[in-house]
């Protein structure tokens, strides 16, 4: 292929042969979405740990590419772990030509993303005086980063700021806290209508089986799906590529340089 530089999506892998199955339907989503683009565009996947093909496998060899982080926070991974693969593929491969996008979140478009999730649960979503009556808890992977966690926090008020739901309370399943259930037996404490979790996780696996178990075993009233999937992801996806890309041509400081793109 020729014109515009690959798209690299890597994302963290799992031992969950689902999770790379949610991420290879993903792209195959952004795929299907990019058509609309001037040119042709080259989609591969790439992961962390756990599955093949790995981030300088992906990448390959002289070609051009942007590589974005399905992650829905910056932290240890985008902010340290993608930048010093990046690095070390440089420097095996002089004349490496790549540039790291941000990483998916937070986006407008993932909340749109969690609220078509809920919706496919029977949450009322698009009523104004449901939204108004029910309780949802954010429920995320948590880090160890806390400007990560604070990150999700901040999303949680933004959501229930603008779509005006009765609370929206941010709830992580691992690092820090509070937990799923915690969050769900806040909101029945602190009112009637239901109570539903939104789960902020881009693949099924550990994480989101516990979320799920968690929330119920607590007496949630539904457990959205992780995002997968979901248009509003592929976009956001397609977002972070261009403004990575169209910061890269103007100077204007991709996230984790490793070489201007012509």
């Amino acid at each position: 292929m020729t014109g515009a530089p690959a798209l690299v999506a890597v994302a963290h892998g799992s031992r969950d042969p689902r999770a790379a199955a949610t991420v290879s339907s993903l792209l195959e989503v952004v795929r299907e979405r990019a058509r609309g683009l001037d040119v042709p565009l080259d989609v591969r996947a790439a992961f962390l740990d756990h599955c093949a093909p790995s981030l300088p496998q992906a990448l390959g060899v002289g070609s051009p590419a942007v590589v974005v982080p399905l992650l829905l926070t910056a932290a240890y991974h985008s902010k340290t772990d993608i930048p010093a693969r990046l690095a070390a593929a440089a420097a095996a491969r002089p004349g490496l030509n790549a540039v790291c996008a941000d990483p998916l979140g937070p986006h407008r478009l993932l909340i749109a993303a969690l609220e078509r999730r809920l919706a496919e649960t029977g949450t009322a979503v698009c009523d104004p005086a449901a939204r108004a009556a029910t309780g949802v808890v954010l429920a995320a992977a948590g880090s160890a980063d806390p400007t990560a966690n604070a990150t999700i926090a901040a999303l949680a008020a933004r959501w229930q700021r603008e779509r005006g739901w009765r609370a929206v309370l941010p709830a992580y399943a691992s690092a820090t806290g509070p937990r799923p259930a915690q969050a769900v037996a806040a909101l029945r404490c602190s009112g009637g209508g239901p109570v539903v979790v939104a789960t902020y996780l881009l693949a099924p696996g550990y994480f989101a089986d516990k979320v799920r178990d968690a929330a119920l075993g607590a007496g949630a009233d539904a457990v959205s799906s992780v995002l997968g999937a979901a248009p509003e992801v592929a976009d956001t996806v397609i977002e972070r590529y261009r403004a990575a890309l169209t910061a890269a041509r103007h100077d204007d400081g991709p996230a984790c340089p490793v070489a201007a793109l012509g």
